[in-house]
């Protein structure tokens, strides 16, 4: 515990399934963003997923959680830090199967455009953040294809 109690990063906001986190804020000029993220027992905040413009870091504070990689599952240990590269190599989701609370910090440096594809729903979405013909931010996500003709 340090000297400001055992929370120094402050209140953190409730994202519901079991996690609660805290996010930098960032300038419109930067790539660059962090937040830390505190992970209840049982808690899997966001399905397995890759980046194609985004290279994302991972950081164990505290607790073992587990990591779900393209080469199977593993559990991290606090201090572990983890890089997550674009593209297939980088696909990730992380898990607290541990019957303690686990913090991590993910720090990732943001390319735009970027492609997130979510293999186990068949999702893809692509986002930027410069303008689309409707003036906003560019989101779009396409739904499980029906087939592989296109």
């Amino acid at each position: 515990m340090s000297e400001y109690g055992d929370n120094i990063w402050g209140e953190l906001e409730d994202f519901g399934d079991g996690a609660s986190g805290k996010r930098l804020v960032r300038s419109p000029e930067s790539h660059l963003v962090a937040a830390v993220w505190e992970l209840q027992a049982g808690a899997a905040p966001g399905p397995y997923h890759l980046h194609h413009g985004t290279d994302e870091y991972l950081l164990v504070l505290r607790g073992t959680p587990t990591l779900r990689t393209p080469d199977g599952e593993r559990e991290l240990a606090e201090g572990e830090a983890v890089q997550f590269p674009r593209g297939l190599a980088g696909a990730h989701q992380l898990i607290n199967r541990s019957d303690g609370v686990v913090r991590v910090v993910i720090a990732a440096y943001h390319g735009t455009p970027d492609v997130i594809e979510y293999p186990d729903d068949d999702v893809l979405i692509v986002g930027g953040r410069t303008p689309g013909q409707d003036g906003e931010p560019l989101f779009r996500r396409f739904p499980p294809s029906t087939s592989n003709d296109g």
